[in-house]
Order: C-alpha cells, then sequence, then structure tokens
C-alpha cells in the first residue's frame, strides 16, 4: 500500500508539456447569493412605459377569431396604416406584391398529416410583383383592384428581398366581411 502511494505522488509532482496547457476544470456555477433577489409579479402595469407614451393596447380576443400572418393579431389595418406598411416596405427595398386566396385565408391539414406539411399555405399572385415600384400609393392602388375583382378573397401584401431571393414580410390587407 505504501509504495502505490510513494509511485502516484512522484507521478502527481512531474508535469509534461500537454498539462502546462490544459484548462481547468469546471467547478461549478457561482452560488445565488452573488445575485440580487428580484420578486416576479404578474402585474402587467408595472411593465416600464416609453415616457407616458405607450401605453397596453388590446388585441383580438383570442376564441373565434382565425389568425393569418403577420401583425393579424391587431385589429384591421386602416387605410393609413397600410399605407405606411407599405411605405416602411419600401424603404426597406423590399419588392412589394400581391396574393389572394378564395377559399381560406389560412393554413390547414387536409390532404396530408405529415408533420411541417399544410394546405392554404401558397396564394395566387395577383399580377407580377411590382418591381421598379417607389410610391406606396400605387401599390394601395393595385390592393383596390384586387378588391374589386375579388371581394370575397383575402388579400395579403408581400415584401420580397430580391438579394436574398426570399419572402421578408407578408401581412393581410383585406379579408372578406365573414372573417
Amino acid at each position: 500500500m505504501a509504495s502505490s502511494m510513494i509511485s502516484t505522488a512522484s507521478i502527481v509532482g512531474r508535469s509534461t508539456p500537454a498539462q502546462a496547457t490544459m484548462v481547468a476544470p469546471f467547478t461549478g456555477l457561482k452560488s445565488t447569493a452573488a445575485f440580487p433577489a428580484t420578486s416576479k409579479s404578474a402585474d402587467i402595469t408595472s411593465i416600464a412605459s416609453n415616457g407616458g407614451r405607450v401605453s397596453c393596447m388590446k388585441v383580438w380576443p383570442t376564441e373565434g377569431l382565425k389568425k393569418f400572418e403577420t401583425l393579424s393579431y391587431l385589429p384591421p389595418l386602416t387605410r393609413e396604416q397600410l399605407l405606411k406598411q407599405v411605405e416602411y416596405l419600401l424603404i426597406k427595398k423590399l419588392i412589394p406584391c400581391l396574393e389572394f386566396e378564395l377559399k381560406d385565408g389560412f393554413v390547414y391539414r387536409e390532404n396530408n398529416k405529415s408533420p411541417g406539411y399544410y394546405d392554404g399555405r401558397y396564394w395566387t399572385m395577383w399580377k407580377l410583383p411590382m418591381f421598379g415600384c417607389t410610391d406606396a400609393v400605387q401599390v394601395l392602388s393595385e390592393l383596390d383592384e384586387c378588391v374589386k375583382t375579388y371581394p370575397q378573397a383575402f388579400v395579403r401584401i408581400i415584401g420580397f428581398d430580391n438579394i436574398r431571393q426570399v419572402q421578408i414580410i407578408s401581412f393581410i390587407a383585406h379579408s372578406p366581411d365573414v372573417y
């Protein structure tokens, strides 16, 4: 027993070049005493506001209404709000395009139950993407024309990035009266 202790001590005393560059082992997390204790409250009125200019906004009811695309949790956008969204889209150098759907404006599962497959993802394009469009009013006039042609259709505005070749934004611009 004594001979094994001597040999172990003599091996530990030597350091090889590989041991000199080794990283110290993980010693565990720091104690929670180092972190200040905070109390969590479920009261949303305690959330910091932006100088009193921001207030909590009521969103759509959680029951009974379908959710569609970006901004679908908000009430329908007014004409001015649509104009501002399209202006933002154009400022970001995105190419606007309109799509419409006559049957369902939301994704659903009918033909296949496999994960990741949904029906209703692809909508019909209204004309070609508006390459070179610099005015939001042009986009809204196309929207009006689409709604005039298909009043019972869902219509969405899409912003494409022609550099990355992807759709960046999509939001519902018109929904039928039944929804």
